[in-house]
């Protein structure tokens, strides 16, 4: 557990940031990089604010395969600031607390930029939502999101849709907003979120 985070905060009391990044492509011969980043945080207390989002320099071109998702292009990362660059940001917005995303594995990976940090623990809304709603067709963020008529947060980031880093950050969190009022979470410890129980929806993959 993070030195800030004290043990057994509940999940009204708790500040969660969501991180999204869009990236270059797996090209060969060469690693995935990311071209945008963005972040949003939520609490109770002052519900969706601290929206923030870049384009990010990379020294790769975007593949075709990746700009047909996001729409990125090498045109829109002209005097973009490198990650690095943009640490003191992500650091203080991070350092809030417990950090969000959907399908983490991305996020954490570039994250390893700033070897050494403390932050975390990581909440996965992806792991949360096939643990609470295991029926469901599909847990993409977009068809969770429309599923459950979640669009509100879309005002926070107008004009931007889906695989754009800000929109997503904060899908995730409106998506976790959701999770914790009709699981009457409230009151409950952070902990209960970092490890969902997904074990319904494992058999039923394999039925």
């Amino acid at each position: 557990m993070p030195f800030w985070l004290p043990r057994h905060i509940k999940i009204c009391e708790a500040i969660f940031t969501a991180i999204d990044f869009e990236s270059a492509g797996t090209a060969k011969g060469k690693t995935d990089s990311p071209v945008q980043v963005g972040l949003a945080t939520w609490s109770a207390k002052r519900d969706l604010h601290e929206p923030f989002v870049s384009f990010l320099h990379c020294d790769q071109n975007i593949t075709w395969a990746a700009q047909k998702v996001h729409g990125i292009t090498t045109d829109d990362l002209l005097d973009a600031p490198t990650l690095l660059s943009l640490w003191p940001v992500l650091k203080k917005q991070l350092a809030h607390g417990p950090i969000v995303a959907h399908g983490h594995g991305t996020e954490k990976r570039f994250l390893r930029a700033f070897p050494g940090h403390s932050f975390g623990p990581w909440i996965d809304t992806l792991q949360l939502a096939r643990a609470a709603w295991p029926g469901e067709k599909s847990h993409s963020l977009g068809d969770l999101c429309t599923s459950l008529g979640l669009d509100d947060f879309c005002r926070h980031a107008p004009g931007k849709t889906w695989h754009d880093a800000l929109y997503d950050s904060l899908a995730s969190l409106a998506l976790l907003k959701h999770l914790i009022s009709q699981q009457n979470l409230a009151e409950r410890p952070v902990e209960v979120l970092l490890q969902p129980d997904t074990s319904i929806w494992h058999r039923s993959r394999h039925q």
